[in-house]
Parts: structure tokens; C-alpha cells; sequence
């Protein structure tokens, strides 16, 4: 029995080792998550989600779209989701001086990597963070099986309201219209 766990901090991330960006450090909960470079797929879908939601942004000039972005939500709980979308009130005051988001994003998007502790780091341990701290929608994207699970906050929790498939559209209350088929997402 361990009475002392480790728990890491932001703080430790800073003095993490420069792989060249072969990993990922991400904290939940004072637990160090290390995870390797993903899929090329998945940084496809990745990219394709970020540049619909961005070109959205520039249309609408209601926000901003960034791909893996550090999210600071407190000393022990960091992440780097593939993919967010945080409205330009929120990120006017949201950047540290390190560049990192020290705000809720209110749309948090995470590509599925291959492997059970995958999924579940990403369907349990973020979605519960990312209720915890207020995201209002959280989608889960599955390149292999070309779906999107949608997330979306009710009663302080983040409820699964639909999963849509290739043939399917997005549209999102926060994000008003923005309509992005799958299909094109899962090129």
C-alpha cells in the first residue's frame, strides 16, 4: 500500500525532457498520462475538424479553433486535447504568459488512438474532467469505425445526445451554423 502517491503537477511538466514531440504529458488528477505520437489518421481527422471549425470562426468571429493546445485547467489536471474551441470572451483573458489555456474551452475534441486504455482515458477519465471543469460539448471521434460521438452538458454533466456516422451532418447549439458532414472528416 502506497501512503504518499506521487502527484504531479503542471509545474513538473515544465521540466519534462524535449522528445521533439514523440510524446504527450498530460495530468488527471496528479496522474502523469504519457502517450505516443499519434495515427496518421488520426491526425487527419484532426485536422480537418480544426480547419472547419476554424474557417467557421473566421466567418462568424465568434472564436477560435486550435490543435493541441495546452489546457490548464488547475496544478494537477493538464491536458492536450487533439482539438478545441474556445469563444473569443473566454480567450481574451484565457492564455498564459507560457501560451497555455488557463479557461474552459467550450468545446473540447478527442480522436480515439488504438487500445483500451485509450478509450477509456477518453469516454471515462476526460469526459469526467471535462465535466468536472465545464466544458459544455466534448466530441469523441473514432477514425477507424468513421463515427463521432457528441457530448453534450446537462445537469453539470456531459450526456451523450447522439453518434453520428459518415452519411450524418454536425450541427451544434454552440456553434450556431456550423453544419460539417462526416464525410469529409473521415477522408
Amino acid at each position: 500500500m502506497v501512503t504518499n502517491p506521487i502527484r504531479w503537477t503542471v509545474r513538473d511538466l515544465d521540466v519534462m525532457p524535449d522528445d521533439g514531440g514523440w510524446k504527450r504529458y498530460e495530468i488527471i488528477d496528479g496522474e502523469l498520462l504519457v502517450t505516443r505520437a499519434p495515427h496518421i489518421r488520426h491526425q487527419s481527422a484532426a485536422g480537418k475538424i480544426h480547419v472547419r471549425l476554424e474557417n467557421w470562426s473566421e466567418e462568424t468571429g465568434l472564436g477560435s479553433a486550435f490543435q493541441t493546445p495546452e489546457v490548464i485547467f488547475s496544478p494537477t489536471d493538464a491536458v492536450i486535447p487533439d482539438v478545441v474551441w474556445i469563444s473569443k470572451e473566454r480567450l481574451a483573458n484565457g492564455i498564459d504568459d507560457a501560451g497555455h489555456l488557463v479557461v474552459t474551452p467550450e468545446l473540447m475534441v478527442e480522436i480515439l488512438s488504438p487500445g483500451d486504455r485509450n478509450e477509456q482515458r477518453d469516454k471515462e477519465f476526460k469526459r469526467k474532467l471535462y465535466s468536472l471543469y465545464g466544458v459544455q460539448e466534448y466530441w469523441i471521434v473514432n477514425w477507424h469505425l468513421q463515427t463521432m460521438e457528441v457530448y453534450r452538458r446537462r445537469n453539470a454533466q456531459l450526456e451523450l445526445v447522439g453518434t453520428l456516422l459518415s452519411q450524418d451532418s454536425l450541427e451544434s447549439p454552440i456553434l450556431p451554423g456550423l453544419l460539417m458532414p462526416m464525410d469529409k472528416v473521415f477522408l
